[in-house]
């Protein structure tokens, strides 16, 4: 005897709500071709939106303040060159088959219970980076209005939610109309330091750490500490792939433009991302200059204040300009970071659990528990928290970037 079961009305209509794909954006499966209809411009667009993520400039700035400019520029051009390259493949297979990272994880010899443990990987990724985003919103809002830390955590934190659960499509409308403004706004500082300051840059280049005995000159020890920070941003990719895979699928031979748009959506991504922390390195060394604490000289509203200063005399008016251009910035990469980290969860809890209640559902637990982490003080630890994440994340993206590049074409992969 079978009992029938009642659905309430509250729940029927969620039940349709996240079975539209507009909101779920193929979380649990492979990109349908159906869905793949923006054009490669307009996709590679909405993965650039990433670039706009301040904690590279806060990496750059802490990495130079503890190891010197040396040993920092150093890190930055090899691990950018290894992220690049490690990049490439992952994009490329998974922008040709329109799948996320855990699906082309679970291809690559990794199996089921492989891509469950990678999943959690890379949802942790995306709540680290959302807890640090957020920090420094909360700390702009702070500076410009007053908001205690704990609210400003809170305000941070939400207010990218009503953006995130319709998925790509406000998503990708929200960067295309925000890209200009944030353009302007990054490269008018540097501008102004080029033509007012210029000695400002042999300054930046003959820094040798907070601590100067430590790092005059090269050296290796500072050099590895320094790229460790550097390599947890090897994850990032993950981010670029989730709106890849909306990338127009590819003829038998892909055109210049296609390859252009991933590339510049993807690997490409670590270019821009290398100016910026080479921006927080040179940013948080003028700050000290003018008077920041060392403390405070890697926050990136103290920098940006600091910069935007030789565009206008007036102090309040320079505060103005960074905080819009902090605010901004934390908008456009924290929809990535919410957006990435539901699909993470929703791979992992399916697999774990079986059940999907839907991506939205996992759009809040991701910001949740980022704001946990916020509130036990990630942003104060940044070097110690990515330098150990580092660890994890390299050892996944090397994997699967040694099964796609040399197992894969030998034909001697495990995977499907």
């Amino acid at each position: 005897m079978t009992t029938q079961q009642n659905i309430f009305r509250v729940r029927r209509n969620y039940n349709r709500w996240v079975a539209n794909e507009t909101l779920e954006d193929y979380a649990l499966r492979f990109t349908a071709k159906s869905a793949r209809r923006w054009s490669a411009a307009r996709v590679s667009h909405t993965a650039l939106g990433a670039i706009s993520f301040l904690a590279l400039e806060a990496i750059g700035g802490a990495i130079t303040l503890s190891y010197g400019f040396t040993n920092t520029a150093l890190a930055i051009a090899v691990v950018g060159l290894i992220i690049f390259a490690t990049g490439l493949p992952i994009s490329y297979y998974a922008t040709k088959y329109g799948v996320d990272v855990d699906l082309l994880t679970r291809g690559s010899g990794f199996g089921y219970i492989g891509s469950t443990i990678t999943s959690l990987i890379y949802a942790s990724f995306t709540f680290i980076f959302f807890a640090l985003e957020a920090a420094i919103l909360a700390l702009a809002l702070q500076h410009l209005f007053s908001v205690p830390l704990s609210l400003g955590y809170l305000l941070s934190s939400f207010v990218v939610i009503p953006i995130v659960t319709h998925g790509i499509t406000l998503i990708s409308r929200f960067q295309l109309w925000t890209q200009p403004l944030w353009i302007v706004l990054q490269l008018l500082p540097f501008i102004y330091i080029g033509a007012k300051d210029i000695s400002a840059v042999e300054d930046w280049t003959h820094f040798s750490g907070v601590d100067a005995s430590e790092g005059a000159g090269f050296n290796l020890l500072l050099f590895g500490a320094a790229s460790a920070v550097i390599f947890s941003l090897i994850a990032q990719i993950g981010e670029q792939v989730d709106f890849l895979r909306f990338l127009p699928a590819p003829k038998e031979k892909p055109s210049p433009r296609w390859w252009c748009a991933m590339i510049a959506g993807g690997p490409g991504w670590i270019g821009v991302g290398v100016l910026k922390i080479f921006a927080g390195s040179f940013l948080a060394v003028l700050a000290l200059q003018h008077g920041i604490p060392a403390s405070e000289a890697s926050d990136p509203t103290q920098m940006y204040r600091v910069a935007f200063g030789y565009i206008s005399s007036s102090p309040e008016f320079a505060l103005a300009l960074a905080g819009i251009f902090v605010i901004l910035s934390q908008l456009k990469i924290n929809v990535t970071n919410a957006y990435a980290g539901s699909i993470a969860w929703s791979n992992f809890f399916a697999r774990l659990t079986h059940n999907h209640p839907g991506r939205v559902v996992w759009v809040v637990f991701n910001v949740v528990i980022a704001l946990l982490l916020m509130e036990l003080g990630v942003y104060q630890a940044i070097k110690e928290t990515l330098g150990v994440y580092a660890i994890v994340a390299v050892a996944w993206v090397g994997t699967l970037v040694a099964d796609l590049v040399i197992n894969k074409p030998l034909g001697i992969t495990t995977g499907s």
